[in-house]
């Protein structure tokens, strides 16, 4: 299945050279915006598996454009720019490949497909992030709950987290459920007090 692409280019040349490569043999099938256009309502409407933007100078207000495009789509941009400065708030606006304008047509290809998996890693590496915080954070409510059934019922610390395990499994619920609303309940009871 081909590519879909959204290309942003403000050189209507350029623009249909690089569709016209980008369309042979079936690689990509290539939607066009004109420069300037909203940003995020193109790649809402195009749902294209990669976003190439093509500014002879892009500007600060482009790269918030991008940022709110960045999570949902991996971007290649091409800039006249070679700004160091540029370069960075580009790549942390979320651009997976910045590039100088004038590349080969032929270096297009691998240059998406960098991005594209630059992108997926990134993004799986967000999912793995994510999940790493929240079992530390119910890892902390556990040891919190442990402390409070500690303090308050004199129970030791097996005890607490063995109490805490019947409670889940007599509700049917998984054991974060149940200690979070402990905690919060405990909460709620100290704020009243």
């Amino acid at each position: 299945m081909p590519l879909r692409i959204l290309l942003i280019d403000a050189e209507d040349r350029r623009a249909e050279a690089l569709e016209e490569k980008l369309s042979e043999d079936g690689f990509a099938q290539v939607l066009r915006v004109p420069a300037g256009s909203d940003l995020a309502a193109a790649v809402e409407d195009a749902k294209p598996d990669v976003v190439i933007i093509d500014m002879a100078l892009p500007d600060r207000d482009a790269l918030e454009d991008v940022r709110a495009i960045s999570t949902s789509q991996p971007i290649v941009m091409f800039s006249d720019s070679d700004d160091p400065s540029f370069v960075e708030q580009a790549i942390g606006a979320g651009v997976c490949s910045y590039n100088l304008s004038g590349v080969a047509l032929k270096d297009i290809k691998p240059i998406m497909a960098a991005a594209i998996a630059l992108f997926r890693r990134y993004r799986r590496v967000e999912r793995e992030l994510a999940a790493a915080q929240a079992r530390l954070d119910e890892r902390r409510l556990v040891e919190r709950a442990k402390a409070i059934l500690m303090r308050d019922r004199k129970m030791t610390e097996p005890q607490a987290y063995r109490w805490l395990q019947r409670k889940a499994m007599n509700e049917n619920r998984r054991l974060a459920q149940v200690v979070a609303e402990f905690v919060s309940q405990e909460d709620r009871d100290a704020r009243k007090t």
